[in-house]
């Protein structure tokens, strides 16, 4: 029979995402709502080795829904990736009574996630990262804050590349996966996107593209790289030299992970915390909570992770034809 649980803890590890809050914010409120003990750990993985947990009220977590960031903050924790580590943390858990966790967080948090839940802690995990590259799940917290941060800007870009007929190379968040890119590439009309998962470094071919384009009357030309591929301003260079159009490269950078979330990204990060609560009030450990066909759902974290995620190759034709 599963052991009843009484005291539940949260953290958020890895990047930071907007919508971090609203998550930890349902886990909290849910949690005292069906008569639990709820204790945030501070500073991920880092902070719950050190000790660095409070106990959580309804009153601690208010106003914070339409904050960016995370108010429990966040940081990497190479002695988390080690055995000793990872059984200090179990430890940990124990001694403070907390007897199931909630890890927001991306797949290296995921990771940890699973070896605490071997150790004996329940377990389950919140996918919160603006990369859209966890498998399981077709949401991930912050990507719509992010798409729509990076939206805007590359507007603004764009409005200053037209008054100077010259071309923009803007490079966007992501890591290796090239969603963010490819979104941003279809709202924002860009004549090229530069994904890790589609480009082969045939970088003739954009400069052919832009020469085209400037034939039939294109005034300038706007490039969405991924951060997965890079180089955006050595590549600028060489494309000016190329076709003897002005070529500035702009990189969003760290812009796209914070400001406050979208409403999207508040009710629905609302809903995982939620629901990882009702997981651990069942018994349930090494989960993923995820968000699949219009539903919120849930994985073995273990199958979770060997999951392998694609570009949808729809999207990808679609953003190539309406690029012309």
């Amino acid at each position: 029979m599963a052991k009843e649980i009484k005291t539940i803890g949260v953290l958020t590890s890895g990047g930071d995402a907007p919508g971090m809050n609203a998550a930890i914010r349902a886990v909290v409120r849910k949690a005292l709502s069906r008569g639990l003990k709820v204790k945030g750990i501070y500073k991920g993985y880092n902070g719950l080795l050190n000790e660095e947990i409070k106990d959580m009220t309804a009153r601690d977590v208010s106003d914070i829904i339409s904050r960016g960031g995370t108010v429990l903050y966040t940081a990497r924790c190479a002695e988390f990736r080690t055995p000793e580590g990872q059984a200090k943390g179990a430890e940990v858990c124990r001694k403070h009574g907390i007897d199931g966790l909630v890890v927001i967080g991306g797949d290296g948090s995921f990771a940890g996630a699973q070896k605490l839940a071997a150790l004996g802690i329940n377990t389950i995990g919140i996918p919160g990262t603006i990369d859209l590259d966890i498998a399981c799940t077709e949401y991930t917290i912050g990507f719509d804050t992010a798409i729509n941060t990076a939206m805007e800007a590359i507007d603004k870009v764009r409005d200053t590349s037209t008054s100077h007929e010259r071309c923009s190379i803007i490079e966007v968040m992501g890591r290796g996966a090239g969603y963010i890119a490819l979104y941003c590439g279809i709202a924002n009309g860009a004549e090229d996107i530069l994904l890790p998962e589609k480009y082969d470094y045939d970088e003739q071919k954009l400069i052919n593209n832009i020469i085209e384009n400037r034939k039939r009357g294109k005034k300038h030309h706007i490039i969405i790289n991924a951060e997965g591929i890079g180089h955006s301003a050595s590549m600028a260079r060489r494309i000016e030299a190329a076709t003897g159009m002005e070529t500035r490269a702009t990189i969003l950078g760290h812009m796209q992970r914070g400001g406050s979330p979208t409403c999207t990204d508040r009710v629905y990060a609302s809903m995982m915390g939620s629901y990882a609560v009702d997981l651990l009030a069942e018994g349930k450990t090494n989960r993923v909570v995820g968000y699949r066909n219009g539903e919120f759902t849930d994985f073995d974290i273990d199958e979770a992770l060997a999951m392998q995620k694609s570009i949808s190759e729809y999207m990808y034709d679609v953003s190539k034809a309406l690029s012309i």
